[in-house]
């Protein structure tokens, strides 16, 4: 059985393609996943793609991924105030790394800090969708390299 990806998104992101376009860019969500899809199958991987406006929700999420082979998150704007994430990502001991479409250090002071970052293996942001798929190419690098 193919190791997994679970890619997970946090809240906003449903509106992707809609929501302020001069920031997040023009493709939709399931753009994002067609093209994670296409990413994490071409390195032999499987796929969880999965959306939530809700932090409760996206802790279980990321439980739910114990035992994959990695984690790709994009929090939102709970990058920069969930504890409740953090927790769960230092908890379930799966390797994670945080993607951002946007620049956040080029932007609001606000979302300069993340409580995210000290818990990931890296933090890959300011590439639009490109950044899922330097998340996911970064993580199938670490079964290559034995690390």
């Amino acid at each position: 059985m193919p190791d997994t990806i679970h890619v997970l998104n946090g809240p906003n992101l449903n509106l992707l393609g809609t929501r302020e376009p001069g920031i997040y860019g023009a493709a939709t969500l399931a753009d994002v996943e067609a093209l994670c899809r296409d990413t994490a199958s071409r390195l032999g991987f499987e796929l969880v793609f999965r959306q939530s406006n809700h932090e409760g929700e996206l802790v279980d999420l990321i439980q739910a991924a114990k035992g994959a082979f990695g984690i790709v998150l994009n929090a939102a704007a709970y990058t920069h105030t969930s504890v409740a994430l953090r927790d769960a990502i230092a908890a379930v001991g799966v390797p994670a790394v945080e993607v951002h479409l946007s620049n956040t250090f080029a932007r609001e002071p606000f979302r300069h800090h993340s409580y995210l970052s000290p818990v990931v293996r890296g933090v890959i942001c300011g590439f639009g969708p490109q950044s899922y798929v330097l998340g996911i190419t970064a993580l199938a690098a670490t079964r290559q390299a034995g690390a």
